[in-house]
């Protein structure tokens, strides 16, 4: 069963508001607003509930009138605790979806041996830092338009920015350099 999202609530289609998922339940008899049927399923969008439906039914409404089909843009969407990987598509939404927090940018590719080697510390500073959103970008030829803008040279390079601006850069896989840059961020 295929399903497909889309929002039709001006207020969630914002460049700072994001759609998250949360709390899934019945959307049968479920108390987050009333059911629409069998397939139902209902989901916690920002402060909006939507309901989500099979492909093939017709659109439901939650509570607020966010009107949900069943296929969520999922650009700027992050998940705290994890690492997540961006494309040249994805990074500027995800940055501007998190104004208020401190974003790592882990810019790497798939021969580099050094960004192999730190890749699992990277991922343990993504589970330690929880107030931090942790992104990778693999600086393939499909990337090359954002690695440029972002001014790579070498990889890894670790990027981090406060309210959409570069404010550090760590080059190579320096992770004490890269959590005393983090640190320094965070607390300033």
């Amino acid at each position: 069963m295929a399903l497909q999202l889309s929002l039709s609530a001006p207020s969630l289609r914002s460049h700072h508001s994001v759609p998250r998922f949360s709390s899934w339940g019945s959307g049968s008899g479920s108390s987050s607003g009333s059911g629409s049927g069998s397939g139902s399923r209902w989901c916690l969008l920002g402060s909006q509930n939507a309901n989500l439906r099979a492909s093939g039914g017709d659109a439901g409404r939650g509570r607020g009138g966010a009107v949900v089909k069943c296929s969520v843009d999922t650009t700027g969407v992050y998940t705290v605790g994890k690492v997540t990987e961006v494309d040249k598509d994805t990074f500027w939404p995800i940055v501007n979806s998190a104004p208020d927090k401190t974003v790592v940018l882990d810019m790497y590719t798939q021969w580099c041996g050094p960004c192999k080697i730190i890749a699992p510390k990277f991922k343990e500073l993504a589970e330690k830092y929880l107030d931090v959103v942790f992104l990778k970008l693999d600086c393939n030829q499909e990337n090359k338009p954002l690695a440029k803008e972002l001014g790579i040279r070498v990889v890894p390079t670790f990027k981090i920015l406060k309210e959409g601006k570069i404010v550090k850069e760590v080059t190579g896989a320096k992770f004490d350099d890269l959590v005393l840059a983090i640190d320094t961020v965070r607390s300033g």
